[in-house]
Formats: structure tokens, sequence, C-alpha cells
């Protein structure tokens, strides 16, 4: 059992004297198939690459965790991980996390904000003369103007403030293997000069790059789509809101276009650099190809380096297993198909089951895995019936407004999963702890046997594999609002939840379902916050889980939050934006703290809504 190198001494140990390519992290290094350093450094080694990873290095004093292992042959690489760094540290409120769930014991002070940036700045200081190559969902979410959040203001392609020559966005696995066997076809030192001219002559799939006019591999093409360029966004939100809607369609295309965006030539940083050009991403890895990632020799534990210390995300995921990869929801508030696709390649049965014995052999494990899941739990080896029509399909979503009629719903693939989990030597029980899709569960498909296999699957996942209280995301009660986040209607969640009942009932079961709701998004009132808190509360839920809506780059909420009109149709949508207007709808979850009483009675008599002071405090409200 052996993790990748992390200092000179443990490249002494394999008799190491160079480096192929050095990964940078800022997360605690965790070999797991989970944390994308470790993912990319396993797919380089895999290569036959000499990789070494950094995690976390000092980015104060003399920056010696830059410098302790030299300079590589072949390029630093920059990996942040499952999680954008600013979410991971501050909530939408913009305060402090009560831990980072990416550091050893969940320390604060272990990453600075941006860590993309601020890596990239100090490795171009100490080594100019090498190239750097960042991805990670920072980056990605990142690749072209974005709205920040935090800074509260419109931001160029990330790659302006690195300085790094090449940006990989998406799933990295296929690019990096690309990249890697180019430049080892050079059979020599890589340096900047040379590295910008392979991706001139060799355009890198699923990548961003910063050049001239004259470097535009084949100059700008009509097919291309050419964007509004970041000045003019800057100047102009309605720009921003249309460049955003060509931006997520190629996202989620089998085949996309070129993107190029214009940067001005008056920025003194960027000299004659002012072209951003974003080629096409691959088309979804192959089944064979995911198994690939999943199956190397990762140790699935913490770097020794961390012994008698906790990683918090860590300790989420050591006993869960990931079945597939993409989500074709196309939530509006939701990064993962921006990142992923929205394409669904899914791990063979043989793949799953391998990984489900590996942990069995984990020292404390004791039976009992947290996750069957995905980014959505039940979605695995889901497609379209006919692929011909997916691959000319540019709709973000697969299940909204309404579910594709070419999509197939059929959950038997995974209901033969869980089956075969099961019956593995060590497994006592396996919980499906992502989210669950309850419209994919009630969606009539006018096939009765995937009727029936969807009512199987429903009925199991209520009895075999809830760990007492199983998470659901209706979001919101107003089915206006619902249709700007692209969920489904309330309605079915009274559907489904009466489904759950049933159930429980009839197996004599005292599970909960537990919903989750966002305040403050795009669209949403503080009268509809007020009907949420009524609604709910008829169907006799304190609620639990819920947060306000946070901005992040890259998805059709924050465009609208940003700049006030929807990229789809250009209309008009109000967002609450001030401390006083988040506080006067989150304050509707908590109707039932005797705290938030008066604040709600106020609110509600300037609503005039006496009929919602009665449901929620009866007729002495």
């Amino acid at each position: 059992m052996s993790w990748l190198p992390t200092t000179k001494k443990e490249l002494e140990r394999l008799g190491w004297d160079s480096l192929d390519v050095i990964l940078f992290s800022a997360d605690a290094y965790v070999d797991h198939p989970s944390f994308a350093a470790a993912v990319i450094g396993r797919i380089l080694e895999a290569e036959g690459l000499k990789v070494a990873i950094v995690p976390q290095p000092d980015w104060h004093g003399d920056y010696r965790d830059f410098k302790k292992l030299g300079r590589p042959r072949l390029f630093f690489g920059f990996a942040r991980g499952a999680r954008d760094s600013m979410v991971n540290k501050f909530t939408a409120n913009k305060r402090l996390r009560s831990e980072d769930a990416y550091s050893p014991d969940g320390r604060h002070d272990l990453r600075p904000e941006y860590p993309t940036i601020v890596y990239t700045q100090i490795l171009k200081e100490l080594y100019p003369d090498v190239p750097v190559v960042i991805g990670g969902i920072e980056a990605s979410l990142r690749r072209l103007t974005h709205y920040d959040y935090w800074q509260d203001k419109l931001m160029p392609s990330i790659l302006v403030p690195s300085g790094a020559d090449l940006l990989i966005y998406g799933m990295g696995e296929k690019p990096m293997i690309s990249l890697a066997q180019l430049l080892v076809e050079q059979d020599c030192e890589i340096d900047v000069k040379m590295f910008r001219n392979l991706m001139a002559r060799y355009p890198q799939k699923q990548t961003v790059s910063l050049l001239s006019k004259q470097e535009i591999p084949g100059g700008i093409r009509p097919d291309d789509i050419v964007l509004h360029s970041h000045e003019e966004c800057l100047r102009n939100k309605r720009a921003q809101a249309e460049n955003f809607r060509h931006i997520e369609e190629e996202s989620n295309k089998y085949s996309a276009q070129r993107i190029i965006q214009p940067l001005s030539t008056l920025n003194s940083q960027l000299s004659t650099l002012n072209f951003l050009v974003v080629n096409p991403p691959y088309q979804p890895l192959t089944q064979d190809e995911l198994d690939r990632s999943f199956d190397l020799p990762y140790t699935r534990l913490p770097h020794p380096k961390y012994k008698g210390k906790r990683i918090p995300a860590y300790e989420m995921i050591k006993f869960s297993v990931c079945l597939h990869r993409g989500c074709f929801g196309g939530c509006a508030f939701c990064t993962i198909s921006a990142h992923q696709g929205k394409f669904i390649t899914s791990r063979s049965k043989e793949s799953i089951l391998r990984e489900v014995k590996a942990i069995t052999q984990l020292p404390d494990f004791k039976g009992y895995l947290s996750d069957l899941g995905g980014p959505s739990a039940n979605m695995y080896a889901m497609h379209g019936k006919n692929l011909d029509l997916c691959h000319q399909c540019k709709r973000p979503s697969c299940i909204h407004p309404k579910i594709c009629p070419n999509l197939n719903t059929d959950h038997s693939a995974l209901l033969d999963i869980y089956h075969a989990v099961d019956t593995i030597p060590g497994i006592k029980k396996s919980f499906i702890g992502s989210g669950v899709r309850y419209d994919l569960l009630l969606h009539d498909t006018g096939d009765e046997r995937i009727n029936r296999i969807n009512r199987q699957y429903t009925e199991e996942l209520i009895t075999k594999h809830v760990s007492g209280r199983l998470k659901v995301a209706p979001e919101h009660t107003s089915d206006r609002v619902l249709n700007l986040m692209r969920k489904p209607s309330f309605q079915l969640f009274y559907d489904f939840k009466r489904i759950f009942d049933e159930i429980n009932r009839r197996k004599h079961l005292r599970q909960q379902i537990i919903p989750y709701f966002i305040s403050s998004h795009p669209g949403c009132t503080a009268e509809d916050m007020a009907e949420l808190a009524a609604l709910t509360k008829d169907l006799d839920f304190q609620l639990e889980q819920v947060q306000d809506f946070t901005p992040t780059p890259m998805t059709v909420s924050t465009e609208a939050w940003y700049t006030g009109l929807h990229p789809y149709t250009l209309q008009p949508v109000f967002s609450a934006k001030t401390q006083k207007e988040k506080l006067a709808q989150r304050q509707f979850f908590f109707w039932y703290k005797p705290s938030e009483r008066q604040a709600i009675l106020r609110l509600l008599r300037q609503m005039g809504r006496q009929d919602l002071i009665q449901k929620l405090f009866g007729r002495k409200g």
C-alpha cells in the first residue's frame, strides 16, 4: 500500500531524483477516487509518469513548500477538488463556516481564498519558465467571464489573474491523459514557450487558453460561438445574460462548438493575449474508461501525515460508493452539469462490487455502507432510448419542464446493483445518502413493466435503504419559483410523501422524510416564503435542512441574480439581495420558534395576509 510521494524523503525512498508532474492541491491528500488530486495523480501514474502531490502548501513566507520538490519535467498542475474554495469556506451570508471540510481537523488556516490564483501566481514567480495547468471545479466554473458573489463583481476568466498557461475544465481524466501524452512525445524538458507552441499546433479538447488573435488555431471560424467581450459584459448586464445561455448549452451538448470570448487590448496585464478560446469538451467517458478511473490503486485512506487527525469530507465518504457520473436534472442553481455534464456514464456492476469488497476490508468498517449513489442517487444507467436524438439535443435538462419522452427511466439496473451489493459478505446494510429524484420514480412511462419496476424501486428504497430519515429536495412550494429552479411541481412532493407514509404504515416503520428548501432564490419573494411556511406546517414539518441561495459561478440562477434577467427569456427576475430582504425570507423557515414570531407577524400584517397568520399561529396570532 503506497501513496503518491509528497516530500523529498518519499521521493528518495522510491529512488526518484526527478519528477514529470507536480500537483498542488488546496485539500488534504486523501488517496481516494472522490478527491481530485488523487484521481489526476493516479491517472498520470498509470501513464507511466513520475508524479508527486503537494497538499495545502504554506503560501506565506519563503514559499518553501513550493520549492521543496524542484521543477517538474513537464508541468505544474493544480487540482482544487470537489468543492469551490469560497463555498467551502463561507456561508451564503458570507460568514465563516464552522470547519473546512477538506482540511485536517477542519482547520480554516491551511488554504487561502481562491487558491488556484494564489498558488499559480507563486509558481509563476518562482518558476516563470515552467507551464502551469489549472483544473478542478474552482477553475472549471470560472473559465469565462463570471459573477463572483464574494467580491460582488464581474470577473474575467481565472486564466487572467492567475497567469496559468492552460485551464482544463470539467472532469479531467481524458484531457489530462491527452496533454501528458503530447508532452511526453517531445522527449525533453518542457518550457512555457514550447508549451504554448504545442497548444497552438495541437489544440487540446476541453481546455481554455488565452491567445492572441494570430494564435487562434485556424483563426475565428464561422461555426465558432463568439461571445460578448468581457468589457461589454462589464458595461451591459444583458450581454452577460446572453453569453451564459451559449455557455450552458455548449456545456450540455454531445458535440459542442468552440467558444471564443474577446478581452480588451487596453488591459496592460493581457498585452496581446486578448482572446479566450474554449475548445469543445470530450464526449462523456465510456463505461470502461470510468471503471479504469475508479479501479486505479487507491489506498482509499488519508496520507499517513494526517494520522490521528480528522478530515471531515473523508469521514463523510469513506464508506460510500459513487455509481455514476453526470446529472441530467439541470437544476438552475446547481453546478454539477456545468462540470460533469448531463450525460450519464455508469460504472460496470463488476467495478462497483470490487470497490464494495475493498471497503469491507477497511479496519474500521462495521458493515454499513453510507451511500450507494452519485450526483443524483437514481440516475444510474439512464440515457435516451434513441441516442441519435440525444446527440442533437442542447436542452440543459432532460426532465424539465417535463421528462423527455426519449428518456429511459427504468430503475432495474440500479435495483440489480443494490441486490448484488447486499449479498456481499460483510455488508449488513447499504444506505442511499445521495438525493433521490422522486419525479423519476413517479413518472408514468407508458410502459407498465417499467412502471412496475419503478414502484418496486420506491418500495425497496424506503424499506431497505433508509437510515431512518430519507432526504429529498423539493426546494420550494411555489410552482412559479420551482419553474425558475427547473424543479418539478410541489404536487409531486405531496404524491411522494403519501407513498412514503403508506409504505411506512404497511411495513410498521417509523421513518421520516426530510425535505430540503432554499430561500432567496431568484424569483422568490417573502410572500412565497410565507406560503411555504404554511404549506410545510400543514404537512407537519418543522424544517431543519434549509439554506439561503448562494450565487456560485456558472449557474442560471447566479446569472439571473446578478443581471436581473433570465438568461433564456431575458425577462426581468426579482432577487432578494440585501441582508434585510434575505432575513425576511429565511425567517419563515422557523415560524415555530418563539424568537421569530413577532417579526413574522409584522411582515404578514404588512402583506395583508391575515389568512397566513391564522394558518401559522391560529386566531390568537
